[in-house]
């Protein structure tokens, strides 16, 4: 089977997936140039790699001519399946004209986020067709199928589930060092993360664990406004930027508990970050983070805005070193067998096949008894 996987954002989640499958297709994986810098110590070197320059999205002559350019190389490749990872506001104009191969598109958020511009640059119903112009449509919980059979009416027989796993260069988590009562909010600041409701509950926390370090690690919303909710500055570390995978690493590592005070979800890529470090998350009942998050098992689920619920799981784990670390070692283990690259790269190639079966029957039996 060959399988080409268009990227167009996200560098390590490509990287990832694209390792995962070719475990088991012939796989190339299309990505801009800077997105392949980022993934670049994830790629297994038997995946051929096509590297472009994405224009910026209100270049229009730049875009159509970048599309007309991938829409070319594909056809060139001619893969038995086209793997699109989220879509792309003029890519998405062009489907059309793939549509002699199986489609299979990876949507991670059926809708956007509360106050997360970024995804909102792409007008939601040019992403709600380049889904139903899918063949088959791959998303990362129970709880986002469910939503996108409701928001955009695709047929239940035409999503598969498969999980998200770790993001970030994985071979840096071989030495999981900790630092004690270091708590740590990772990933963009989006009003949906729910920021201000650990900088709420810092003072709970530093009334019974008074060295508490809460460090905040990523670039959004402008961020005076969190500045001006701390009522004690000493007790934050802010490393408001882009992160590198060696400070993520970096950060993971030293951080005693991962905590994600959302208030709205989808699934997240900070849990299973957390759990290849080997670290217990502490999140909220929001979305499908209760799929990723074993309670009590690989960490505690609170309710979300309740800033004294959160401050109270992390007060626990912080004081008990044995439940925190038997809660970290079953991430680990988590993440190790239930997201596995094997395990990910079996159930994608399959929902491959199943696009396949929609689209060629007969050549779909053909890759199925290995005669091609």
């Amino acid at each position: 089977m060959k399988a080409v996987l268009l990227a167009f954002n996200n560098g390590d989640l490509a990287a990832y997936l694209a390792s995962s499958v070719v475990l088991e297709a012939d796989t190339t994986l299309l990505i801009d140039k800077k997105l392949a810098a980022e993934g670049a110590n994830q790629l297994d070197p038997s995946v051929k790699l096509f590297v472009h320059t994405k224009p910026r999205l209100r270049e229009p002559l730049k875009q159509i001519k970048f599309v007309y350019k991938l829409v070319r190389q594909i056809r060139r490749l001619d893969p038995d399946v086209l793997h699109i990872q989220i879509g792309h506001l003029w890519f998405n104009l062009a489907l059309p004209f793939l549509q002699k191969y199986p489609i299979v598109t990876t949507v991670h958020d059926p809708r956007d986020h509360v106050g997360d511009v970024e995804t909102q640059k792409t007008p939601q119903f040019i992403k709600d067709y380049g889904y139903k112009s899918s063949d088959y449509i791959i998303v990362h919980s129970i709880q986002m199928k469910l939503l996108l059979i409701e928001a955009v009416g695709i047929a239940e027989d035409r999503i598969s589930v498969v999980p998200l796993t770790a993001l970030g260069d994985t071979s840096l988590a071989q030495e999981v060092n900790e630092e004690k009562n270091t708590l740590l909010f990772f990933g963009r600041i989006w009003e949906y993360k729910g920021l201000e409701y650990l900088i709420r509950a810092e003072p709970l926390i530093r009334k019974e664990i008074p060295d508490v370090k809460i460090v905040i690690a990523g670039r959004g919303d402008e961020f005076s406004q969190y500045e001006s909710m701390m009522e004690n500055p000493d007790s934050f570390i802010v490393h408001n930027k882009y992160i590198t995978n060696e400070l993520q690493s970096a950060l993971f590592r030293q951080a005693s508990v991962v905590v994600l005070p959302y208030i709205e979800a989808t699934q997240s890529g900070v849990i299973p970050a957390a759990y290849n470090f080997a670290k217990p998350v502490v999140a909220t009942r929001v979305g499908a983070l209760h799929e990723q998050i074993d309670d009590e098992k690989t960490g505690y689920l609170v309710e979300p805005r309740n800033v004294e619920e959160l401050a109270e799981k992390i007060i626990y784990l912080l004081k008990n070193d044995t439940v925190r670390r038997q809660m970290g070692a079953n991430a680990k283990d988590k993440l190790e067998t239930e997201w596995s690259p094997s395990a990910i790269g079996r159930q994608t190639t399959a929902v491959y096949k199943k696009a396949i079966d929609i689209k060629h029957p007969v050549l779909d039996n053909l890759l199925s008894s290995g005669t091609t």
